[in-house]
């Protein structure tokens, strides 16, 4: 039972960037926070982040960019699908944010000068992107930690590692706290708070391979999911272009190796088996620099992955026949390497070859969630008379960068989702990368939730009034240690060695069946198909018997209460993507291969019916009144005149 306070509380759950910039704010305000990870907060996923996170500067504006250049970048980025007045609000926001992390100690990369230095990501042609090395999450991790420490000596913060969350707690719709397990004694309690913040990151492990962590499952989501909490375009699923293949999993390689002048290519002759270093350049096909001559490598990660898949998938032409293409860096000055060496010395150790003499191969591997839990909020001082389409670099902005023209600050509803009291933060929230992520803007989305939201959760917080009985908090905590002994129980059943109920087996053909059905190549025949399949995996999963009964830290029964989790988010993945009936941004239909703004300028919203153990989906209508939507192309070599709308200086004669 959770003893009675009157204190205010709040509890964040997740120890990455998102979390800890939240519970630094609130802290701060003043209010005592509880702060719960499954891993020591230094281990967080955001310490794997490396290419940089974005920002305008004044070096930045110096090249003619602006904050309204890295919002409509964004916007168009993610395919228009994006909530516009957060992403106006997290691009104003950026400058200030770095001045902050730059005060805070972080190591950023200088010039010979001594401004911060900046590197091309993909979707600009401007250079807005602030690096510490190819580490720029661990050191951003490790800064933001270090301010937590500050206030946990104080007593202000209370950390909860090796905590695993089981699930919201409601009262009168209300969220009013958490039920958690102690993952080392086994414990089953819960926690009072006014107000929650989930910062829990992305679902990778769904797709079985991806370049997250093993703990980003997403069942925290999907508990909140199941609590009612709505989910948003689950089916925007972003494949990253550059990874490692692994036997075990993927490892990212960072679109800093392309900002930084690394080139994407394939034997032009198929079935060439020549050394790389042995192909001549005029029969190398560089295919992003030939199809995208503006942009060449540095096009935004959806397109990359597709035309990658395109020329190993269709046109045969990978690295020995295989589904790889090489990543050269060999070409780039020893000067440069130091920018690069995180990545370097990962490349090394798992392929054994130096990158600095023998190219990288690579393939997409599922990287990131650009849906999330379903999110509101209350639009700032911008309202202009007309959608704008357009903005001349290095004009002045036709939108200020001034605080609060996106988002009301303070607003209570700021990155809160349907359930009053109950945040999403970070990769976890759907708001702002649409149906596409730009490279170097998850990091900042994480800490501009932390910083410019938890001001909301502060004020909702000193408004809340409601006295909970102790049986609520009882009766969540009894419900959970039933779960708990449930699937305890399976592992002394009979039925144990079956190894259809197996949970590592559900969970590997989880993984192979979201990989194939619903990554970079979607369809309705294959979708219906994924559906089939996890409707047997939940039939099987409702018979599992673990292969672990202890009492105290037990691994196998986290997994495997994961893996019911996951089986219900991947519903939803493959449930949003079936209905989307067009193309845009990382989901892809080949029934239905453009996009299709008349139907489905619209935000996918999925409900889970706990009664009927079902996945429904509704569309909501997205606000465009800053930017109108105009084709997404990227100066394609045979689209040249679609995409005349969007052409910078940068882009003069393409």
């Amino acid at each position: 039972m959770t003893p009675a306070s009157s204190e205010k509380r709040v509890i964040v759950v997740g120890g990455g960037l998102a979390g800890l910039a939240a519970t630094i704010r609130i802290a701060e305000a003043g209010i005592p926070v509880d702060l719960f990870s499954m891993v020591p907060v230094k281990r967080s996923h955001s310490v794997c982040a490396q290419g940089g996170i974005n920002a305008c500067n004044e070096v930045a504006r110096q090249q003619g960019y602006s904050e309204y250049e890295h919002f409509d970048e964004t916007v168009y980025g993610g395919d228009f699908l994006a909530d516009q007045h957060p992403v106006l609000e997290m691009a104003n926001w950026a400058p200030r944010i770095i001045d902050l992390l730059d005060r805070m100690g972080v190591p950023f990369n200088r010039t010979s000068e001594g401004f911060r230095d900046l590197r091309l990501f993909g979707g600009s042609l401007f250079k807005r992107t602030h690096f510490a090395g190819a580490t720029t999450g661990q050191q951003l991790i490790y800064a933001l930690d270090e301010q937590v420490r500050r206030w946990e000596s104080e007593g202000k913060v209370a950390k909860y590692e090796f905590s695993e969350f089981l699930g919201p707690i409601m009262h009168d719709g209300v969220c009013v706290g958490i039920v958690a397990q102690d993952m080392r004694t086994m414990q089953v309690r819960s926690y009072r708070a006014d107000a929650v913040v989930m910062a829990t990151g992305g679902c990778g492990l769904v797709f079985g391979k991806s370049t997250n962590s093993v703990i980003c499952t997403g069942a925290a989501a999907a508990r909140c999911f199941k609590a009612g909490v709505w989910y948003g375009n689950p089916e925007m699923i972003q494949v990253h272009p550059t990874a490692i293949p692994g036997a075990d999993k993927t490892r990212l390689m960072s679109e800093s190796a392309r900002g930084e002048g690394g080139r994407v290519w394939v034997p032009r002759k198929k079935g060439d088996t020549r050394r790389a270093k042995d192909i001549p350049d005029n029969e190398r096909y560089y295919f992003l620099e030939e199809r995208y001559p503006a942009y060449g490598n540095l096009v935004p990660r959806d397109i990359a992955t597709r035309e990658i898949f395109s020329v190993c998938v269709k046109d045969g032409l990978g690295v020995n026949g295989e589904n790889q293409v090489y990543l050269d860096l060999t070409h780039l000055p020893a000067s440069t390497h130091h920018k690069l060496e995180g990545i370097l010395e990962i490349y090394k150790k798992f392929v054994g070859d130096d990158p600095a003499t023998e190219p990288m191969r690579i393939f997409p591997s599922v990287h990131y969630s650009m849906g999330g839990l379903w999110t509101t909020f209350t639009k700032g001082s911008y309202a202009p008379d007309r959608p704008l389409t357009k903005h001349k670099s290095g004009s002045r902005a036709p939108i200020s960068s001034e605080i609060g023209m996106g988002m009301l600050p303070g607003a209570i509803n700021n990155a809160q989702t349907n359930v009053p009291g109950l945040y999403a933060f970070g990769e976890v929230n759907f708001a702002y990368h649409g149906a596409n992520r730009l490279g170097a803007n998850a990091l900042l989305s994480c800490i501009f939730d932390g910083l410019f939201c938890g001001v909301s959760v502060v004020n909702h917080v000193k408004n809340t009034k409601a006295s909970v009985p102790a049986s609520v908090y009882d009766s969540a905590v009894k419900s959970e240690q039933d779960r708990v002994s449930k699937l305890l129980g399976t592992a002394k059943t009979a039925g144990s060695s079956d190894p259809l109920c197996n949970p590592y087996n559900i969970g590997r053909e989880l993984g192979v069946e979201m990989t194939e059905a619903c990554t970079v190549v979607r369809s309705e025949a294959r979708l219906n198909q994924c559906l089939s399949k996890l409707a047997d995996l939940k039939s099987r999963y409702a018979r599992l018997s673990m292969n672990d009964s202890a009492g105290w830290t037990n691994q196998s029964l986290s997994y495997t209460r994961a893996v019911g989790d996951m089986l219900i988010l991947a519903e939803a993945i493959a449930r949003g993507a079936l209905e989307r009936r067009e193309s845009r941004g990382a989901h892809y239909r080949e029934d239905y291969q453009n996009r299709d703004d008349a139907n489905f300028m619209k935000t996918t919203v999925t409900k889970y019916d706990p009664v009927a153990d079902k996945v429904s989906v509704e569309f909501v209508d997205i606000d465009a009144s800053l930017i109108t939507p105009t084709a997404r192309t990227y100066g394609k070599t045979d689209d040249k005149a679609k995409d005349s709308e969007k052409k910078t200086p940068a882009m003069a004669g393409v």
